[in-house]
């Protein structure tokens, strides 16, 4: 869609495409408000593609005495796992516990068992020295008193956005990527009156009258919108990850250590057939706007945790497939140690303009709610928002004999109705898997033809994740990529070697660890 094309006026306009902007737009559609979102870059191009892919309760947040947040992540967390069947789903954790180490069992096993409680369920189990190792193989022996299983989720986290915004369409909103907003007017009595949209790529501007903005651009949000309280303000963090091919770890599940040089917890984590490992937790100094790229300092420091609980894997820099860096929203008042600063949320109203930032991605519901709650006194009369399920386009009664009940599930979760159109518009050899994943090579076409792709990179680092989990960002398959999607991408020859070229570029810039 090009912003010509949009109407002149609106009930509400959310800024930024992540997923805090995903969910606002979605519950103003249901709430019968005509409701725009604008992201000037592409969708979940962001924070919102750049996690360590979980939804989590956040078992550090206990020991930081966040309770409430803590509950407000394991509700959110077992709902999730209840209505996004294929898209976010339930993951094992293995941690070990050391003699000569905090934390030990007693303080591991009382932090577990809240956790547990919140949940209304069991579901962790202590496993002595023998068969501990026998479940994590390679893990350091000396000292080692056995550990820990417990159970969390996990998810894509940009086809999370996708399809939280899919869902928005679905229920009357509308929403248009590469367009941000420059400025927002106000009338005489100072409230809000309108916004000056452009175009991010053609410099292209329209001006459309609202009465109110939700600011939902995370890190940037005091761009927009500066902290009314001059203690508090943003402060942009940046968490790093290293991905690894499937082979690198031999573990059926997820394992999560301490640390040795700071005690912060780290993540191994089984992911779209690779293996995602991070996270750091450091200032970024640079500019926010520029891509944030892993340092060799972090990938020191990731490396050395590693060599020191699973020494025996002899895992190298070299193995790894790529890298990737996203910046936290993470809100300061007393510049505390990066790990230790709040991930709560704030909510900022300024006469029609809303701002929310902070958070996390497990509780992107809660955030919704609070700003659109926050956005009210400036709204026409609309129904409240109410308690329903996040998604609804569920397709039933699929039967393919080509593809097995989890590819299905996998599908019917990413792209809920479209799995239709995916089985529908394939031959037998797109329902292939892509080498090394767990992603079919239909998903990229049905991507290209209906989910708004301006460039390559969105495709390949955000409808679909080759671009991070295959050797080169899928070097080897733009081929028969190009193949696939050239019906239905509106580029002509020329486009299509300057996006790979672009591509290929960017990638070795921000997701090379050469």
């Amino acid at each position: 869609m090009n912003i010509a094309d949009l109407r002149d006026e609106w009930d509400l306009v959310v800024v930024g495409g992540g997923i805090t902007g995903a969910g606002i737009l979605l519950n103003a559609s249901r709430m019968g408000l005509k409701a725009l979102l604008v992201e000037r870059n592409d969708f979940a191009s962001g924070t919102s593609s750049r996690s360590s892919k979980l939804v989590h309760g956040g078992l550090r947040y206990l020991k930081e005495g966040r309770l409430y947040l803590t509950y407000i992540s394991v509700r959110e967390r077992e709902r999730l796992i209840r209505e996004a069947k294929g898209l976010v789903e339930p993951i094992g954790f293995m941690t070990p516990v050391y003699g000569n180490r905090s934390p030990g069992r007693l303080s591991l096993e009382a932090g577990l068992r809240i956790y547990d409680f919140m949940s209304h369920r069991r579901d962790h189990k202590f496993y002595g020295q023998n068969e501990f190792s026998m479940r994590v193989p390679g893990v350091k022996q000396e000292n080692l008193l056995g550990g820990f299983y417990f159970r969390d989720a996990q998810v894509d986290d940009a086809r999370l956005v996708l399809r939280v915004i899919k869902e928005a369409l679905l229920s009357g909103g509308c929403a248009i990527n590469y367009a941000g907003v420059t400025e927002i007017s106000r009338n005489a009595r100072g409230d809000v009156a309108g916004v000056v949209i452009q175009e991010s790529e053609t410099g292209e501007t329209k001006q459309i009258l609202t009465r109110a903005v939700i600011n939902a651009t995370g890190s940037w949000a005091e761009k927009i919108h500066p902290s009314p309280d001059q203690s508090l303000h943003l402060r942009p963090l940046k968490g790093s990850h290293l991905v690894f091919p499937g082979w690198a770890f031999p573990f059926p599940e997820g394992i999560t250590f301490f640390h040795p040089a700071d005690r912060r917890p780290i993540f191994i984590i089984p992911w779209e057939g690779a293996v995602i490992y991070g996270t750091t937790d450091v200032d970024h100094k640079n500019d926010i706007s520029l891509e944030p790229v892993i340092s060799n300092e972090e990938i020191s420091y990731l490396m050395d945790g590693l060599n020191a609980f699973f020494p025996s894997l002899e895992i190298s820099i070299n193995d790894a497939l790529s890298s990737y860096a996203g910046i936290r929203p993470v809100l300061s008042r007393k510049q505390l140690a990066p790990s230790k600063e709040s991930r709560e949320h704030v909510v900022w109203i300024n006469r029609g303009l809303v701002t929310i930032t902070g958070g996390k991605l497990t509780t992107f519901r809660k955030l919704a709610a609070d700003a659109l709650k926050a956005a009210m006194p400036f709204l026409p009369q609309a129904q409240p928002v109410k308690d329903e399920e996040t998604f609804k386009s569920i397709p039933e009664n699929i039967i393919d004999d080509r593809i097995s009940p989890l590819l299905l599930r996998r599908l019917t979760g990413r792209y809920g109705e479209g799995a239709k159109e995916i089985l529908k518009d394939s031959e037998a050899d797109d329902l292939s898997f892509i080498p090394g994943t767990t992603t079919v090579w239909a998903e990229i076409r049905y991507a290209a033809k209906h989910e708004a792709i301006r460039h390559l990179e969105d495709l390949l680092l955000r409808r679909v994740r080759i671009g991070l989990i295959t050797p080169g960002g899928g070097k080897e398959h733009l081929g028969r990529i190009r193949k696939l999607c050239a019906p239905v991408l509106p580029w002509d020859e020329g486009k299509w070697d300057a996006e790979i070229n672009m591509y290929l570029e960017k990638w070795r810039r921000a997701h090379s660890v050469a």
